[in-house]
This record gives C-alpha cells, structure tokens and sequence, in this order.
C-alpha cells in the first residue's frame, strides 16, 4: 500500500519503507487512495525537517495544493459514508413505526370487534366498546415508544469526520 502523504521520509525509518502502512484505518488493505498527490517525494533532514533544497517554491505550492485537495476529497467521501450509515439506522426505525403503525391498527380492527362483540354479551354495548378502545391505545403508546427509541439512537453527526478534520488545522501549521 503507498503512502498518502508527499513521500517525506519519517526520521528513523529506511527510504523504501512504508512508514505509514500501519496508520490508516480509513482504506481498508486492499483497497487504494486513488489519485493523490506526492509525486515529488520530499525527504527530510536528520532534523525532520522537509529537505527541499533546490526544490522551487512553485514545485512545494503545487504539491500543498494537491495535498489538501485529495485531503478534502476524502473528507467528504469519509462523511458520505457516515451519513449513509447513520441514513439506513433512520430508515429501520421508521420502517419500524410503519409497520408498528398497520399492525397495530389492523389488530385494532379485527380484534377490537371481536372483543367488543364478546363484552356485549356481559355489559352495554358503549362500555365495551370503551374498554376494547382503552386496550389497544395502550398498545400502541408501547409501540410507539419502541419506535421512537430506535430514532433516537441516529446520530446525523458524522462524528470521524468532524474528528478528522479538527486535525486539518494543526496539520498545516510548520513544526
């Protein structure tokens, strides 16, 4: 796996290493950067500092811009993908509702006359059409928590995203 960063050389590692194999949680082993900048593949010194002797200010602009350009196409491809997942949590929990909802209502339905048609036989009609209707109002004020509480865990935040790009402005400033 190639490196996203402009080719310096950490201080301690060999040239021809990759130093940053290990570190990037955000593409997977077999997956690659696409198109990304560091073609001129700056050393550093002993110091760690970039050794950009005869190397012109235009060449280092070019390559900045290029770096933060790819930096913020992954960013948004980063947040993309959180949204999209936190978009199908919020999807099961109205589908969720949806279906509590027409459940609860075709039991209501059936039931509630069935049940109000057997109470008919021991009380007043209207008494026990009250109780079938106050029986399956609770059951749906359960159902409709449950619902409710699928919805609330989403979390629209793309969290990593926010993470990741709070690390942008350190990562510009010179050491």
């Amino acid at each position: 796996m190639s490196s996203p960063y402009s080719g310096a050389t950490p201080v301690g590692s060999t040239p021809g290493q990759d130093p940053y194999g290990q570190g990037n949680y955000a593409v997977g082993p077999d997956e690659s950067y696409g198109a990304h900048s560091g073609t001129l593949g700056t050393p550093t010194t002993s110091e760690g500092r970039p050794d950009v002797e005869g190397t012109s200010v235009g060449q280092l602009f070019g390559e900045l811009a290029k770096d933060l350009s790819t930096l913020m196409r992954q960013e948004v491809a980063l947040a993309k993908a959180e949204v999209q997942a936190e978009a199908k949590k919020a999807g099961k929990g109205a589908g969720m509702m949806a279906v509590a909802g027409l459940a609860g209502f075709l039991t209501v339905l059936f039931l509630s006359n069935a049940l109000w048609w057997a109470l008919e036989n021991v009380m007043d009609a209207g008494l026990a059409a009250l109780i079938v209707a106050v029986l399956w109002g609770v059951i749906g004020a359960v159902a409709f928590s449950m619902g409710k509480k699928k919805l609330q865990q989403v979390n629209p935040k793309p969290e990593r995203t926010v993470d990741t790009l709070s690390d942008v402005p350190s990562a510009l400033k010179p050491n």
